[in-house]
């Protein structure tokens, strides 16, 4: 068992050489938050949602398609997954890897709608994830280039120095990814239907996002 800078002794750690996964009492919240929200995908129903149509005194409830429900559910499982690993991740192309099938799966959970606004919104923020990977990889890749690790237990407490650069094309990847801030200014991709599926969206990219905060910190 060893100690970090910031969060103290880690709970338990899996080593695979220089790769060491771990939890420490920060990231085992991430990682239950993740757990539940994926539980909550698998087991409840999906939403039906209500159209108003002004002038009219009408609310007419409609019903999600049996093939757009399951693919949707698949998606918010995916997603709840890759953010588990995230979590926990003790290597920077992990994490990567992990936060990267975030971004991919949280624009599956929004394309399973059939709302032609919905649809434009997840090809637009497809492209961002997309050109995202680009910052995200390339800052593992530096770390890799400068340090000759990419195990977060080895960057550890200052030793070995990770430039700055590095750490901010990190963030950069993990913004596009998670699709925040970037997100917020569409309301159509808040528009598709399907909840809590789609609030797979919001709870894994804020949980990527405290992760790299967690990740920077401590390298």
């Amino acid at each position: 068992m060893f100690d970090l800078p910031i969060e103290g002794p880690a709970l338990f750690s899996i080593p695979f050489g220089d790769i060491v996964d771990y939890a420490s009492p920060y990231t085992l919240i991430l990682f239950l938050f993740a757990a539940l929200f994926t539980a909550l995908a698998i087991l409840s129903r999906p939403e039906q949602h209500a159209d108003i149509i002004f002038g009219e005194d009408g609310v007419y409830t409609g019903r999600i398609p049996g093939p757009e429900n399951r693919f949707q559910r698949f998606m918010a499982i995916a997603c709840g997954l890759a953010a588990m690993g995230a979590t926990v991740s003790g290597d920077i192309f992990n994490f990567c890897i992990f936060t990267s099938m975030v971004g991919l799966t949280c624009i599956g959970i929004v394309a399973s709608s059939g709302n032609r606004h919905v649809l434009n919104a997840a090809f637009e923020y497809g492209i961002v994830t997309m050109i995202a990977m680009i910052p995200l990889f390339g800052g593992a890749a530096i770390v890799a280039a400068t340090t000759g690790t990419l195990s977060i237990w080895e960057l550890a407490g200052g030793a070995i120095a990770v430039p700055f650069v590095a750490k901010a094309f990190l963030v950069l990847g993990v913004m596009g990814e998670g699709m925040a801030p970037f997100y917020v200014a569409k309301a159509e991709i808040t528009r598709a239907q399907g909840a809590p599926y789609i609030l797979m969206i919001h709870v894994s990219s804020l949980l990527i996002f405290l992760r790299i905060i967690e990740i920077i910190i401590t390298i």
